[in-house]
């Protein structure tokens, strides 16, 4: 994740001495006063064909003021290169937590990912409606979950088979610059061509209804999770009268 840039974070504690209380932090590390910094675990230099020259920097072992048993790795990334027509990027700060930290040079390259994954899961929780289906078992949602990729896919491999079909308020869009949003409004004539594959509906009849003897299982109802923080009510006080 990425850190603020004027955040404060705290070293490993010394080893005990004998006498009182054990020390929780150790030096203070605040990430816009480079005084405060201590020699990097390690230190990379980047030549990215976009950006130029990178450079990485990473601090083992610190830690939050509020979570003192949590360390985690620090790393700086510092471009020296520009974007075309922009001014110079200033440097960020990342975080990584977990067991194994993969190599500095892949962290960079992942980050930078990160901008079309949150794109994704925008596109899937408004156009794919990922979240609307509400399934009673955590198995139903991990499949609905699964299918999310498979319809991504889908839509991509159909970007060429589509027809633009605007809105009357949307501007046209050639096959290179059609979007997975207008794919997916312009299926229906793809779904059209190769029909369902489910098959035709019945005729219809009285229900047999349930079948005597089987049983009946009610749906599980899981408590109701509350967010927010209640707030006492304020009480006014009484005045005095003499």
């Amino acid at each position: 994740m990425r850190l603020r840039p004027n955040r404060c974070l705290w070293g490993a504690p010394p080893a005990y001495q004998g006498k009182g209380r054990p020390q929780i932090h150790g030096q203070k590390f605040k990430l816009s006063d480079p005084d405060t910094w201590s020699q990097p675990t390690e230190q990379l230099t980047i030549d990215d064909p976009q950006l130029g020259e990178v450079i990485l920097r990473r601090w083992s072992n610190l830690h939050f003021r509020q979570s003192p048993s949590h360390g985690m790795e620090v790393i700086r990334v510092e471009v020296k290169g520009k974007y075309p027509h922009r001014r110079a990027l200033q440097p960020m700060w990342l975080c990584w937590l977990g067991q194994t930290i993969p190599p500095v040079s892949t962290i960079w390259g992942d980050y930078r990912r990160r901008f079309t994954v949150d794109h994704w899961n925008r596109f899937a929780k408004q156009r794919l409606h990922w979240l609307k289906p509400r399934f009673s078992t955590p198995e139903r949602e991990q499949r609905w979950s699964d299918l999310m990729p498979i319809i991504t896919w889908q839509l991509w491999l159909a970007r060429t088979l589509v027809q633009d079909q605007p809105r009357p308020w949307q501007k046209s869009l050639s096959a290179e610059e059609i979007t997975p949003g207008r794919v997916a409004q312009s299926m229906g004539g793809v779904l059209a061509v190769i029909a369902s594959p489910a098959s035709f509906p019945k005729v219809r009849g009285k229900s047999p209804g349930w079948l005597t003897g089987s049983k009946r299982n009610k749906r599980t109802v899981y408590p109701l999770v509350k967010k927010g923080i209640t707030r006492r009510k304020k009480t006014r006080k009484k005045r005095r009268t003499s």
